[in-house]
C-alpha cells in the first residue's frame, strides 16, 4: 500500500508541473501574440493581435501644420519616452494631451491635435510604452501608461504653471486617460475625453478570444493574467478602468459608437454608470471602433469643445 500511495504521488505531481508548464506555456504564447513588439526579424514589429484588431485601411495622417517640438523624458523604470508638443499660433494656458490606441503611435493623433491647435490649445500628443520611438517590450494596456501620462502632466506643469489640462484618449488610450485621471501624481487635469475605451482589458481579451480563435476564456484568460504580471510586472487585469472611476475627479465626456464590435457600447454605459462625477455621453449613431471622430466630425467636435468650454 505504501508503494501505491508513493506511486500515486508521484504521478500526481508530475501531473501538477505538466499543468504549470502547460498553463505557462499557453499565457506565454497569448502575452506575447497580443502584447509583445518586437520579433527576431524586426525589433519594432507590432504584436501580432494588431493584424487582427486594426480596422483595415488606416492610414496615418497629416502631422498638424503647427510649430513642433521633440520632447524626451525617462520613465520610472529608466526607459526614454518621446512626446511631439505642438503650439498654437497664440499659446495660452489650455493643453490637451493626445493619447492613442493599441498598437498605434502619436502620428495617428494627428487630426486631434490639429483641432485642439485651431482652439487655441497647445497639444502634447506622446508615444506610449513600446510605441513609436518610445522604449519597452510589452504593451500594458493602460498601466504602465498611465503612469507616463501622469509624467508628461508634470512635464506641462513644470514648463507652465498656470496649465489646464484635458486627457483626450482614444480605445486603449481612453482606459488610459481615465486611469491617468485617477492617479494623485498627475497634475492640473481640467476634463478628460475618453473615446470607446473598454471596462477592462482582462474582458476585452477574454471576448476577443472567442472572436479570434473561436477559444473560451477559461482557463486560458487565467494563464494570461497570471503570465503577463511574470513578463511585465503588470496583470492584464490591472488594466481596468471600471475599478478606479470613483477616484476621477476630473468631468468626463463619454463618446462612443453604436457599431464598435470591438468594445460594446455596454462597457462605455458601465464605466458612465460608475462615473460619481460630473459627467456627459455621446453615443455616435453607425460609427465602429476608434471611428467616431471621422463618421461624424462636427457633432464629435461640437460635443468636445461644448463640453469643455463649460469647465
Amino acid at each position: 500500500m505504501r508503494f501505491i500511495s508513493k506511486h500515486i504521488g508521484k504521478c500526481l505531481l508530475a501531473l501538477a508541473v505538466l499543468i504549470v508548464v502547460a498553463g505557462y506555456g499557453v499565457g506565454s504564447y497569448f502575452v506575447d501574440y497580443a502584447l509583445k513588439r518586437g520579433n527576431e526579424s524586426d525589433p519594432m514589429a507590432l504584436p501580432p493581435a494588431c493584424e487582427k484588431i486594426h480596422s483595415k485601411g488606416i492610414v496615418i495622417p497629416d502631422p498638424p501644420r503647427a510649430p513642433s517640438e521633440v520632447w524626451e523624458a525617462r520613465s520610472t523604470d529608466g526607459r526614454r519616452l518621446v512626446a511631439t508638443h505642438y503650439e498654437p499660433g497664440s499659446p495660452g494656458h489650455d493643453w490637451a494631451i493626445l493619447i492613442h490606441g493599441y498598437g498605434r503611435d502619436r502620428r495617428y493623433t494627428g487630426e486631434y491635435a490639429e483641432a485642439y491647435l485651431e482652439h487655441g490649445y497647445q497639444a502634447v500628443a506622446p508615444d506610449l510604452c513600446a510605441s513609436g520611438e518610445s522604449e519597452g517590450e510589452y504593451i500594458t494596456m493602460g498601466v504602465r501608461e498611465s503612469e507616463e501620462i501622469a509624467l508628461w502632466a508634470r512635464e506641462i506643469a513644470a514648463r507652465d504653471p498656470d496649465a489646464r489640462i484635458v486627457l483626450h484618449g482614444v480605445s486603449m488610450g481612453a482606459a488610459t486617460a481615465l486611469m491617468a485621471a485617477a492617479r494623485e501624481d498627475a497634475p492640473c487635469i481640467f476634463a478628460v475625453v475618453e473615446d470607446c475605451g473598454y471596462t477592462s482589458a482582462y474582458e476585452m481579451f477574454s471576448e476577443q478570444l472567442g472572436v479570434i480563435f473561436g477559444l473560451p476564456s477559461f482557463p486560458i484568460m487565467d494563464c494570461v493574467d497570471i503570465v503577463s504580471g511574470l513578463k511585465t510586472g503588470v496583470k492584464v487585469s490591472d488594466a481596468a478602468p471600471i475599478h478606479i472611476m470613483d477616484r476621477i475627479h476630473a468631468p468626463v465626456l463619454f463618446i462612443h459608437g453604436d457599431a464598435d464590435k470591438l468594445v460594446p457600447l455596454s462597457m462605455m454605459e458601465e464605466l458612465y454608470n460608475a462615473c460619481p462625477g460630473e459627467k456627459e455621453k455621446l453615443v455616435v449613431h453607425g460609427a465602429a471602433h476608434a471611428a467616431s471622430m471621422g463618421h461624424d466630425r462636427e457633432t464629435y467636435w461640437g460635443t468636445v469643445f461644448d463640453f469643455l468650454e463649460t469647465k
